[in-house]
C-alpha cells in the first residue's frame, strides 16, 4: 500500500505539488480569518439572578422565591435550560442561553421577564441580575461540612471564621448578598 502511493507521488509530482499549495492555501486563509483569543471562551452564556430572603429556610425560599422566578423566566426567548438553587435567606437562578445568542441582549431580556415575576413574589423580595462574568468566573466552591456541628454551628465558623481567611487572600472578593465569593 505504502509503496504504491509512493510510486503514484512519483509519476504526478504536479498533482502533488497542487495539493501542497491548496493546503498550504486552506491554511493561511483559516489562520487569517479565524477569531482567535489568548483564552478562548468555552463558558456557556448564562444569566444569574440572585434574590435575597434573610431569615427564611430553603424550603420556603425555594416554595415562594425560587420557583415564582424560574417560571417567570420559562420561556424567555433563547433560553437552553434554567437551573437554579435556594439556601438559607437566597435564591439564585442560572438562565443558560444558546450559543448564537448576544449575551447582552439575553441579559435584557432577563431583566424584562425580571419585572413581571417579582409582582409574585414575597414583599421585600428583589431579584436583581448577577455579575456580567461567564460561567469561567467561578473557578472556588466550597462547603463546611464537620460531623457532631448543626447547620447554625458550621454558619458561624463561615460567617466568623472562612469568610475573613478567603477575602484576605489576594484577587478574591465577596458577593456580599449570597455570602460567597468571585474572583
Amino acid at each position: 500500500m505504502t509503496d504504491a502511493l509512493i510510486r503514484w507521488c512519483l509519476r504526478n509530482g504536479f498533482l502533488v505539488v497542487l495539493g501542497i499549495g491548496a493546503i498550504i492555501a486552506g491554511g493561511y486563509y483559516t489562520a487569517t480569518h479565524i477569531g482567535m483569543g489568548a483564552i478562548p471562551d468555552i463558558g456557556e452564556k448564562q444569566v444569574i439572578v440572585f434574590a435575597d430572603w434573610a431569615g427564611r429556610s430553603p424550603q420556603d425560599v425555594d416554595n415562594q422565591v425560587t420557583y415564582p422566578l424560574v417560571t417567570g423566566l420559562a420561556g424567555t426567548p433563547g433560553v437552553k435550560t434554567i437551573r437554579s438553587m435556594s439556601g438559607f435567606g437566597f435564591s439564585m437562578v442560572f438562565v443558560l442561553f444558546h450559543d448564537e445568542v448576544d449575551y447582552y441582549w439575553a441579559r435584557s431580556r432577563v431583566l424584562e421577564r425580571l419585572n413581571v415575576a417579582q409582582q409574585r413574589l414575597p414583599a421585600g423580595v428583589v431579584p436583581a441580575l448577577g455579575p456580567d462574568v461567564t460561567a469561567l468566573g467561578q473557578i472556588f466552591w466550597y462547603t463546611v461540612e464537620a460531623e457532631g456541628f448543626d447547620l447554625a454551628e458550621l454558619r458561624s465558623i463561615q460567617d466568623w471564621y472562612i469568610r475573613y481567611q478567603l477575602n484576605s487572600v489576594e484577587g478574591v472578593s465577596e458577593v456580599a448578598s449570597v455570602g460567597g465569593f468571585v474572583k
